[in-house]
């Protein structure tokens, strides 16, 4: 086995907050690597209340209990697959997150050069007001369409038609008038969510993926922040894979990991790591809380 992830070390609770503000303060540069659970510590949970305020009639119908499990369900008929889709989106993508730790985020990095890339595809980030130019969203997005062929590398906002399939839904279906079509071939249009090799990356996706290469480019070396948030081990080769490396390559480097039951970082670059076990809302708070300085 590869030695740098062979064995692995989680810093015990409580957790060291001072130390990640005094790191926060004396980067260089910060790069925000950010998975699904930063939205779950945002309130965006996908089984439990949550589900059972906006979809036990679903549940009712077809037996699943949570929202991550629906979106794979086989309907019957694509106007019930729509009727799904789209309040899965509204109540993921163009509602705001019920917790405000986004925005905390935001203010934390507010004066740091920084750059978040995230396989989140909630558009979480934008609607706390970070700067759509500093975000590489490598997975997709809730508010996109694609062709299902695809015929094309294009993708198109959604939220008009999700609207319209919310507003005439009936019987968990939507009118069959309403199901979405390619503008370009006329195919059913799908949701542009990578899931196999049929996934769209438009132009504005490799605009974001130059920027973010040009970002890491710049920033080789110094005192460079790799903030991992909430990312899990789906697919640790986006986001936790490269940072490790990225930190072992660089001695000025810092990985912090933040995480409920899954912080932890390997032996060979456990004296720059510092990992923190817990909800990830609470532990950027209490960074918030601490007075800040610049510290040279």
């Amino acid at each position: 086995m590869n030695p740098l992830f062979s064995r692995l070390r989680t810093q015990a609770s409580p957790a060291p907050v001072r130390r990640l503000a005094r790191l926060l303060d004396q980067a260089d540069a910060v790069v925000v690597g950010a998975g699904s659970g930063l939205s779950t510590s945002a309130g965006f949970v996908y089984g439990g209340d949550r589900f059972q305020r906006y979809f036990s009639d679903f549940g009712a119908k077809y037996g699943f209990q949570d929202m991550y499990t629906g979106g794979f369900f086989p309907f019957p008929t694509p106007e019930e697959h729509w009727a799904y889709w789209s309040r899965m989106v509204w109540v993921n993508r163009y509602q705001d997150a019920p917790k405000p730790v986004y925005q905390t985020l935001r203010d934390l990095l507010v004066d740091k050069d920084h750059f978040i890339l995230t396989t989140n595809v909630d558009h979480c980030f934008q609607k706390a007001g970070f700067d759509k130019k500093r975000l590489f969203y490598t997975q997709g997005d809730y508010g996109l369409f694609q062709c299902s062929a695809p015929c094309c590398q294009e993708t198109w906002d959604n939220r008009d038609a999700v609207q319209a399939m919310l507003a005439q839904q009936k019987d968990l279906a939507i009118p069959t008038d309403l199901l979405p079509r390619c503008p370009r071939c006329g195919r059913p249009l799908t949701m542009n969510l990578r899931s196999d090799d049929t996934f769209v990356q438009d132009e504005g996706w490799y605009q974001a993926a130059d920027r973010y290469a040009a970002f890491l480019r710049r920033h080789e070396r110094g005192r460079v922040l790799y903030l991992e948030l909430g990312v899990g081990y789906n697919t640790p080769g986006i986001i936790k894979y490269p940072f490790w490396q990225r930190a072992l390559q660089n001695p000025q480097a810092t990985y912090v990991c933040l995480n409920a039951g899954q912080a932890a970082a390997p032996q060979a670059i456990a004296g720059q790591s510092l990992c923190l076990d817990g909800d990830i809302g609470e532990t950027l708070s209490a960074v918030q809380a601490i007075p800040r300085r610049k510290e040279a």
